[in-house]
């Protein structure tokens, strides 16, 4: 290699990671939160990249290796480092994703939407870099991007296709392989501005607990029902998950397994400790209203998320955002009974596996 290219190439990383920590640092002391806007050049690359995996990988699970290495050096910096150790909040913020046209937002339930678009990249090669992109065959066919907007008729349910108030909740508390990470992108806001999204970490929701809360939360006294986005379909009552823990890991670095509607607890300590720990969620919360580009990713083991209320209009321009998920590694004994490349099996077939 010419020793000139290089060098040049090494300044030019190198430059992009002092870039990255600089921005980090204004932005933790403007917003509390880490953020990393895109610059033009930036925006230009990482365009190109993600059209082209866009047009390879459509949103129906494929294994299509998602090479990382034309991600921006910065960007691919900032990622790394959250998907590393994501801090005592668990979330941060992509900003400056260029938005492609886009069709009226749906106002049905539907899947596999927006093939080929270059969001599709962006998420696919976001959640390459944080871990590898998964989806689940009880959700949404096993896409690995899911579409999340207000559903006709559907405005009070307790998902993604609803419009009212979302509780708190790390996200598929009831399976046995949650994502590691997950990220929600916007490409349109509610025009009235209502819909924010709401973060909140357990590091800091926790901080004033008692000995004794902290131990009933560490017990596996807690079930969580199947999500209704898990039941679609099926009759009769929702399944519950077996007992388990609410908070685990290290007193400084602990994790959480929670969904404000769907967890719960017979012990009357632990309906106790299930409110003490929603009120804590909520008092320690931060607001976000996400603006088209902007990109949330959270630490699922680490921060909770909800949303509050507004009002769909269904005049094409209602809030619509993109969902991926992500896991570090799939067990192997899992990966040998995937029903379609990334796409983890059912609930029921995970568990027969696990008392194999």
């Amino acid at each position: 290699m010419d020793s000139k290219f290089a060098f040049a190439t090494v300044f030019d990383t190198t430059f992009a990671v002092v870039r990255y920590l600089l921005e980090v640092v204004v932005s933790l002391n403007a917003t509390e939160m880490p953020s990393y806007p895109l610059t033009v050049d930036e925006r230009r690359a990482f365009h190109r990249r993600a059209a082209d995996l866009a047009c390879r990988f459509t949103s129906a699970p494929q294994d299509t290796a998602i090479a990382v290495e034309g991600v921006p050096a910065g960007l691919a910096a900032f990622v790394s480092r959250f998907a590393e150790d994501s801090g005592r909040r668990g979330f941060a913020v992509i900003r400056g994703i260029p938005i492609d046209a886009l069709p009226p937002t749906p106002d049905s339930y539907t899947t596999g939407f927006l093939t080929g678009h270059s969001t599709s990249g962006f998420l696919l090669l976001v959640a390459g870099l944080l871990g590898s992109p998964v989806g689940y065959a009880d959700e949404k066919g096993g896409t690995l991007i899911h579409e999340v907007h207000p559903v006709r008729g559907e405005e009070t349910r307790i998902e993604n296709t609803g419009a009212g108030n979302l509780g708190f909740h790390t996200e598929n508390a009831h399976h046995p392989l949650r994502p590691d990470f997950l990220g929600l992108l916007c490409l349109r806001q509610d025009r009235a501005g209502l819909g924010a999204s709401r973060l909140s970490s357990v590091r800091e929701a926790a901080e004033g607990f008692s000995a004794e809360t902290v131990a009933i939360l560490r017990s596996p006294v807690f079930h969580s029902l199947y999500p209704t986005s898990f039941t679609r379909g099926s009759s009769g009552a929702r399944p519950s998950s077996p007992p388990h823990p609410v908070i685990s890991g290290e007193d400084d670095r602990l994790l959480m397994r929670f969904d404000a509607d769907n967890t719960y607890s017979h012990d009357s300590r632990g309906k106790t400790a299930l409110r003490e720990l929603s009120a804590a969620l909520d008092a320690s919360r931060r607001e976000i209203m996400l603006e088209p580009g902007d990109l949330i990713l959270i630490d699922n083991h680490v921060a909770a998320h909800g949303r509050s209320a507004f009002t769909p209009r269904y005049d094409g321009n209602n809030r619509w955002l993109r969902r991926f998920y992500s896991r570090r590694t799939v067990p192997a004994w899992v990966r040998d009974h995937m029903p379609a490349p990334r796409v983890l099996p059912s609930v029921s077939e995970v568990s027969r596996l696990a008392r194999a």
